[in-house]
């Protein structure tokens, strides 16, 4: 069976950037797309529909958060995978861009090879197998479709705020470490700020509107199986 060619977008005002991404992407296997700017990025995310789009914070007409955040208000990018290229250590700008949807970060100056890591690593949890659908009280989570219905509404979650969910879910009352959260959801090869998981944990709340994960203090998070119905 023909494998298909994974196709990546990435977009940098540096060329020097987009050269040596594109050369070390391509010797990976991949298909390889280049934009200059964040609006050039839209347009090509559009056409070319990539399987992961890489996207600079601090570009020209569009920055990496806004490209990011239209993408994502979009449905055919609501599950596409999406990192950025970072040269801020300011944690406000992280926090934004995991509020928005970010599945990772790259810190310039980019080592070709931690790259490599975390593109591959992120398509390896994407090829996972699927399995089975969680129905907890009022609330069901579908791993195959990424899928979460509140009380028969359907509630869309980022690709990271929905396997954060669904791990915790999958064994209520138990308590999470936030290194062992960090490691299944993310990866032993990913490396993600300290706030990444508290990010998430909000997002997910609100989206959910009940509140059915526990902080552990000093500990981790639980996942409570009864949800309180109206």
């Amino acid at each position: 069976m023909e494998t298909k060619t994974r196709k990546v977008l990435i977009a940098d005002d540096e060329p020097d950037i987009l050269e040596i991404l594109k050369y070390n992407l391509t010797n990976e296997g991949y298909e390889v797309i280049t934009a200059k700017n964040g609006d050039e990025a839209i347009e090509k995310a559009r056409r070319s529909h990539p399987d992961l789009i890489v996207l600079d914070i601090m570009m020209p007409k569009k920055t990496g958060v806004e490209a990011c955040e239209l993408l994502r208000s979009m449905p055919e990018f609501k599950d596409t995978l999406i990192i950025f290229l970072t040269a801020l250590s300011d944690e406000s700008t992280e926090v934004k861009g995991l509020e928005t949807g970010a599945d990772d970060y790259v810190s310039k100056p980019v080592s070709p090879r931690v790259f490599l890591s975390k593109v591959n690593a992120l398509f390896r949890r994407v090829n996972k197998p699927a399995v089975e659908i969680l129905k907890l009280e009022n609330l069901v989570i579908d791993p195959e479709r990424y899928i979460v219905k509140v009380k028969s509404h359907d509630i869309t979650l980022a690709k990271k705020e929905f396997e954060l969910l669904y791990l915790l879910a999958l064994k209520p009352g138990r308590v999470f470490l936030r290194n062992e959260i960090l490691n299944q959801v993310w990866g032993h090869d990913v490396i993600v700020g300290d706030r990444t998981i508290d990010v998430h944990i909000r997002k997910i709340r609100q989206k959910l509107g009940v509140d059915c994960i526990t902080t552990v203090k000093g500990v981790g998070y639980k996942f409570e199986a009864t949800l309180s119905s109206e």
